[in-house]
């Protein structure tokens, strides 16, 4: 590897938009890691901008970083991910993506049909937890997230 293969901490921030000190909060939760020079100066990888990358859109997308750390463990260390290993990473959050896609549209078809509906009746509501029966499985939105 070339010196130009590396990018001080400051450039890596520029490049990807986030504060150093977010970069270094995924480098303590281990999502990637640094090089050291004689200095101590922090030295990544250029391939971390897709790393870091990859870590924003995740979380956008809801994953915890618990599940963002296990998929970016699935990434070679030391060498630049190609395509298929970013597709490995794909195919294995597809099913959490498209659960959370059929959440948000039936939330939003019961928001559909309940703003503004004008039905006025708790007793057939779709939202409405009558009596709180719903609340000995669980805390939260029940009818909406199920």
């Amino acid at each position: 590897m070339s010196k130009n293969d590396f990018l001080p901490i400051g450039e890596l921030a520029r490049r990807t938009g986030l504060s150093v000190s977010s970069i270094r909060f995924y480098e303590e939760k281990r999502l990637l890691s640094a090089m050291r020079t004689s200095g101590n100066q922090r030295r990544f990888l250029r391939s971390d901008i897709r790393r870091l990358s990859f870590i924003m859109i995740a979380q956008k997308l809801g994953l915890p970083l618990s599940d963002i750390e296990d998929q970016l463990a699935k990434l070679p260390q030391g060498r630049t991910p190609n395509a298929r290993d970013w597709k490995t990473i794909s195919a294995s959050i597809r099913d959490q993506l498209d659960a959370r896609i059929a959440m948000l549209e039936r939330t939003r078809d019961r928001l559909d049909g309940c703003i503004g509906c004008g039905c006025l009746s708790l007793s057939k509501c779709q939202l409405y937890n009558r009596d709180d029966k719903i609340g000995e499985g669980g805390s939260g939105p029940r009818l909406v997230l199920d």
